[in-house]
């Protein structure tokens, strides 16, 4: 039974929280404070005032108190503008008694069949080492290689619900504009338009985009445009609208549920709202699988901290974090491959 609060984080004071809890400890707090002042896709701005919602994140722990934390942002947060953001999380945590660590993973190492980076920082009170999920695809285990999931293999599950499928509506997937269902017709599975020698490829001169490549950044499109998906590989990070893909074969955009399995959502997941707001759900969201491994990495964590009599749960000295945070980036990439942990 979960009981739910739908609203702004700033209004839910600490005597209503206290009253939701119902005197019940908290094993973790879980967050994903807003990442657009970090992204590299975005303007990138340390200063966004948006970042300030981590401090309710904080507040939140502070009351709380749960025995981890984990947070969840895009890679951006390791770059070197934003050393002196990181070094702030990191010594807040270090003040409360949590011992904390970052690492970059990938959720098609995790079962999601796409490819999308993202930092998890886990923290604890109670443990000295930090364990990260170990990755069960894409990836030597043991002496196998087991392949990422694949969007064919996602779709699948949804052809084999047949009408029972939810959020699978085609009618709402199609292309409006005459122009670019003209030009998707001469894309095939797998391509895309994001130089000059792609559109010289597949387009007519009818067709042509009508740009300047010579004037354009890098005389390339920032991402590709047309984006045909292949079937036989893990699709890439699902954006918040529709439009950024077109399915493998078909002339048309995804459905909610294909770009929702593709995140790995269950099939049973109903979405609702209007097909931009299902959209951003999706966009916005951790991969279910890759937040189940992180989830399965706590509760391993947890029995280490409490399942024997020389491991009693204790609450951690409060020790300075190391301010050597170039290491801490350098080290988050080194072990993506999952193949160990922190």
């Amino acid at each position: 039974h979960a009981t739910n609060f739908c609203g702004d984080i700033t209004k839910l004071h600490e005597s209503e929280l206290l009253e939701l809890l119902k005197g019940q400890e908290v094993h973790v707090v879980v967050g994903g404070p807003p990442c657009q002042g970090f992204s590299t896709v975005g303007r990138g701005n340390p200063k966004d005032k948006r970042n300030s919602l981590f401090l309710q994140f904080l507040r939140v722990v502070k009351i709380t108190k749960p025995y981890y934390v984990c947070i969840e942002n895009v890679t951006g947060l390791l770059a070197k503008k934003n050393e002196q953001t990181l070094l702030s999380i990191f010594k807040e945590f270090s003040k409360l008694g949590y011992n904390l660590e970052a690492k970059v993973l990938e959720s098609q190492k995790y079962g999601v069949p796409e490819k999308r980076k993202r930092t998890i920082i886990i923290g604890s009170r109670i443990n000295e080492q930090i364990q990260f999920p170990l990755c069960t695809h894409d990836t030597l285990v043991g002496q196998s290689f087991i392949p990422a999931l694949t969007i064919g293999e996602a779709f699948k599950k949804i052809e084999l619900l047949g009408k029972k499928v939810k959020n699978h509506s085609k009618e709402d997937a199609q292309i409006s504009n005459d122009l670019d269902l003209k030009r998707i017709k001469r894309i095939p599975e797998g391509r895309g338009i994001r130089y000059e020698r792609d559109e010289n490829e597949f387009l007519s001169k009818s067709l042509k985009l009508g740009v300047n490549w010579q004037e354009l950044p890098e005389n390339r499109f920032r991402q590709t445009k047309y984006h045909r998906l292949d079937s036989k590989r893990p699709g890439p990070t699902m954006m918040t609208h529709r439009h950024n893909y077109y399915h493998p074969t078909e002339n048309r955009y995804l459905t909610v549920r294909e770009a929702a399995s593709i995140q790995s959502f269950p099939e049973q997941f109903e979405f609702l709202g209007s097909i931009s707001s299902q959209w951003r759900q999706i966009g916005n969201a951790v991969p279910p699988l890759m937040a189940k491994a992180i989830g399965k990495a706590l509760i391993q964590m947890f029995k280490q901290a409490t399942g024997t009599k020389s491991q009693k749960m204790r609450k951690l000295s409060k020790r300075p974090q190391s301010n050597d945070i170039q290491g801490l980036r350098k080290t988050a990439f080194k072990y993506i491959d999952g193949s160990k942990q922190l």
